[in-house]
């Protein structure tokens, strides 16, 4: 494993060049959505992006509007070969959400209808069992443009399986905060306490299923 970290100006094509200059012939990026929130699934989306059809204006998916996430995610799934793998709130609780993030990178580059011949990871971490050599890119949204869009795809597709979450468990107002532990999530939680899209090991909400507990026993009492 290697891992690289360098200041950037923007995400380019050049680590997937270095890569190929080295003798790869097909270079993915990898990033994840939702490693973060309190609530949902951690989402990982492998990209291998065709050097002749890159979309104009990939870049990091936090520093993008909504909209522009959205007409990237189209392009991309319409020029490249894109896999998208997904980590439910059962598997972190299992794996912790390290180990649920890794599996699911895991997944999604063995995933892919091509098998690649070098990764570039997003963060610090590259997961066991990849089917070539991967390299960690600190900060790699903003640096390769692989990474890039497979940040975009991960965060697009997270986005809108929380409007699904919003659908099942609506007092959580689970689309407009995607599960982070904002004011009107944490009221809510504590509130209602704890539904099935919650990550059961983190600690609010623990706290709010030990709550949820202590009231039971004192109401059977």
């Amino acid at each position: 494993m290697l891992i690289e970290s360098l200041e950037a100006t923007g995400p380019d094509y050049s680590h997937e060049l270095a890569a190929k200059a080295r003798g790869a012939r097909i270079v993915a990026g990898v990033d994840e959505a939702g490693r973060g929130p309190l609530a949902g699934p951690v989402v990982v989306s492998a990209v291998v992006l065709d050097a002749t059809r890159i979309p104009e204006g990939l870049d990091d998916s936090k520093k993008l509007t909504e909209a522009r996430r959205e007409e990237l995610f189209e392009q991309i799934v319409a020029t490249a070969h894109v896999s998208i793998a997904v980590a439910p709130p059962t598997i972190i609780a299992a794996r912790n959400i390290l180990g649920a993030t890794l599996w699911a990178m895991r997944r999604a580059v063995t995933g892919l209808s091509i098998i690649p011949d070098r990764v570039l990871v997003d963060g610090r971490d590259v997961p066991m069992g990849l089917p070539c050599e991967g390299l960690a890119l600190i900060g790699g949204d903003g640096r390769s443009v692989s990474i890039a869009a497979a940040s975009i795809v991960a965060k697009v597709t997270r986005d809108r399986m929380c409007r699904i979450m919003d659908c099942d468990a609506p007092l959580f107002g689970f689309a407009s905060h995607k599960g982070y532990s904002s004011v009107a999530h944490m009221s809510a939680l504590a509130l209602h306490g704890p539904c099935r899209h919650h990550r059961e090991d983190f600690a609010p909400v623990a706290q709010a299923y030990r709550k949820r507990a202590e009231e039971t026993s004192a109401q059977l009492a």
